[in-house]
């Protein structure tokens, strides 16, 4: 089940939803609104070789904003913290957003319980599109758990505050031989 404002509201103010800083004109019916931090990393072409990390350069973008072009890929970080331990949030991009072109969250929408820090968003345009540091560029969703919430994340991605390129060549294990 998804909370409402109310509940999402209730929880912040009790502690069991982190989201920091928080602004209750944020809310909507049943999400709250976060915001893009003011740096973002352009992911530049793959390495051939999957043990080396992604190579992206760094952009720290003004208050004039800037255009992501399409055909690009790009991290950046929610400027808020946001996380729980008895609930799941979930990342999506505004409808506003969507329709001039700008996906969010491509493919990694779901949180886990216990992790709590800056998200690291997944950015694609399918056309230029400008945004600016601290806009409101998507909305969380809180679901309820049934079941004991008893595990806790503790993953690759769980200390970090910053957009982080992938780690998944910390998962392959070597020759097939």
């Amino acid at each position: 089940m998804i909370l409402t404002y109310q509940e999402i509201l209730n929880n912040a103010k009790n502690g069991n939803i982190h989201i920091t800083p928080f602004d209750e004109s944020m809310l909507n019916p049943n999400s709250y609104d976060y915001r893009i931090d003011c740096k973002l990393l352009e992911l530049e072409d793959i390495p051939v070789d999957p043990k080396k990390q992604t190579s992206y350069h760094e952009i720290n973008f003004t208050d004039k904003g800037y255009t992501l072009s399409p055909n690009k890929t790009y991290l950046a970080n929610t400027y808020e913290e946001i996380g729980s331990d008895m609930f799941v949030p979930s990342l999506i991009g505004k409808t506003s957003l969507g329709r001039l072109g700008l996906f969010l969250q491509i493919t990694a929408d779901l949180g886990n319980l216990g992790a709590k820090h800056k998200w690291t968003l997944e950015l694609k345009a399918v056309q230029p599109i400008k945004i600016y540091p601290m806009m409101r560029i998507g909305q969380v969703t809180f679901w309820k758990t049934t079941g004991e919430a008893d595990m806790k994340y503790s993953g690759k991605y769980d200390k970090f505050s910053e957009a982080k390129s992938s780690e998944i060549y910390k998962e392959f294990l070597g020759d097939c031989d």
